[in-house]
């Protein structure tokens, strides 16, 4: 069976819409209550009230609760307090004071739409769904919008079921909308009914035909579902909607490559990494496929080099080449890592782990002058770094430049704070220096610090 083609289109878009998105999507309005409500008051619960909302206004809920507790010693049985308590207690989230609060607001002036939403959200937050649900039918009378809030509630509730029935019901009176479609498309991914996640997606293309999103939803499902034919055809039919659209190649460029299309390949990756409306972590996912491409098929280094360059200019980003140098190193190919973090040092010399990795490289593969310029511009950049110290010692070691390399091994050692570790290596490398210099005895004694502290590290 051929490989599945697994696209990077989640990373951009995602196929499914975040409960919280939907739910700032159809978030109702704050509810205020009209002062006339108040009823007859006298001048002290006047100055109370009125102190609650300036408190309130500023986001000091505890002083506004403090203030109208003196409202309510006042007049007990007046709604708008205990409305305004809940709402209070609400914004400091303590939903088990909200809830009777706002419960004695709605006995004392029932069925008011304003008591019944603040409740409503109090019984959501505090995760109490069913009751949330409850009163979410009770305001249906008032307005149909509250069918959104039912069908948010019941989709955090998990009752795909009953919300399904809800949505049949709504597209039946109301027609189809985008947000019961996204819905459906969240049920129908979240209990694997591909088949019905499928033909929600077309029927959303064929509600909106210009909503881009839909088209690579539909492409990554049948994709996953190893419905190569169809994804290839939807990802096409998408390019001729969409001739200008450059997010469509983030699903083309998959098919090319693993269709042996290497230049249609490349022309939609160049289009994706100059794309401003294509994040920067789907750019990267592309040009990551591309180099899984180019490791099985090295004739194409350049071309990886050119969307590379494209990358890094395109999102300021030098550090893909330091991605790139250590995908090469853990697949143990020095030469061609070395060569991607010099490209990326050349960019951005103040990556202290680039410049580290870089110059670990250079010394193993005994490119020892270029590790040696390196070390000294490192040195500059970052002179409190005894690693930087030893690196430089250790080439000049290996020139056989004993003397400077005393020196500048002796004045990295000033720099080690409880690093036992690389206190050994340095007193390795002084050995060796002082070796060089024909001092027996001062080798000797590094060579057996150095195995003191080996000894004592085992």
């Amino acid at each position: 069976m051929k490989k599945k083609v697994y696209i990077v289109i989640l990373m951009f878009l995602g196929i499914l819409f975040s409960s919280e998105a939907i739910a700032q999507e159809i978030e109702t309005p704050a509810q205020d209550v009209n002062v006339d409500d108040l009823g007859t008051v006298t001048d002290e619960f006047q100055e109370y009230f009125f102190e609650a909302l300036k408190q309130k206004a500023i986001e000091n809920y505890e002083k506004a609760i403090v203030a109208l507790q003196k409202c309510e010693s006042l007049q007990p049985e007046n709604a708008v307090i205990h409305f305004e308590l809940g709402k209070n207690y609400n914004a400091l989230e303590k939903y088990e004071q909200a809830i009777p609060s706002l419960q004695k607001a709605n006995r004392l002036k029932p069925n008011q739409e304003w008591v019944l939403v603040e409740l409503m959200d109090a019984f959501h937050d505090a995760r109490d769904y069913e009751q949330a649900i409850l009163i979410a039918e009770k305001l249906l009378p008032f307005n149909s919008k509250y069918n959104e809030n039912l069908a948010d509630i019941l989709f955090e509730s998990k009752q795909y079921d009953a919300l399904l029935s809800l949505l049949d019901k709504l597209d039946s009176e109301l027609g189809l909308t985008e947000y019961r479609t996204g819905l459906r498309q969240q049920i129908y991914a979240l209990t694997d009914n591909t088949p019905a996640q499928i033909q929600v997606l077309l029927d959303a293309i064929k509600l909106n035909p210009e909503n881009e999103r839909n088209y690579l939803n539909l492409i990554f499902v049948y994709s996953e579902q190893d419905m190569q034919k169809e994804a290839f055809e939807t990802a096409k039919n998408m390019e001729k909607i969409f001739p200008t659209s450059k997010v469509v190649h983030l699903a083309l460029y998959k098919f090319h490559l693993d269709s042996g299309e290497t230049k249609a390949a490349l022309n939609s990756m160049k289009l994706i990494l100059e794309a401003e409306e294509i994040d920067p972590e789907s750019k990267f996912k592309v040009l990551n496929d591309f180099l899984l491409f180019v490791n099985e098929n090295p004739s194409y280094e350049d071309e990886l080099l050119e969307v590379a360059e494209m990358f890094s200019k395109s999102e300021s980003s030098p550090e893909i080449y330091q991605r790139f140098g250590e995908y090469y190193l853990k697949k143990n190919q020095k030469e061609k890592a070395l060569g991607y973090f010099e490209l990326g040092i050349e960019k951005n010399l103040d990556n202290f782990d680039l410049l580290r990795n870089t110059l670990l490289l250079q010394l193993d593969l005994s490119k020892l002058d270029n590790a040696l310029k390196l070390s000294d511009k490192a040195i500059e950049i970052f002179p409190a770094q005894p690693i930087l110290y030893l690196i430089k010692g250790a080439a000049l070691n290996k020139k056989k430049e004993f003397t400077e390399a005393a020196e500048i091994l002796t004045f990295g050692l000033d720099y080690l704070i409880d690093n036992q570790i690389m206190t050994a290596e340095f007193y390795d490398q002084l050995s060796i220096t002082y070796t060089g210099l024909g001092n027996a005895e001062k080798a000797i004694e590094f060579n057996e610090k150095a195995a003191e502290i080996k000894k004592s590290q085992n």
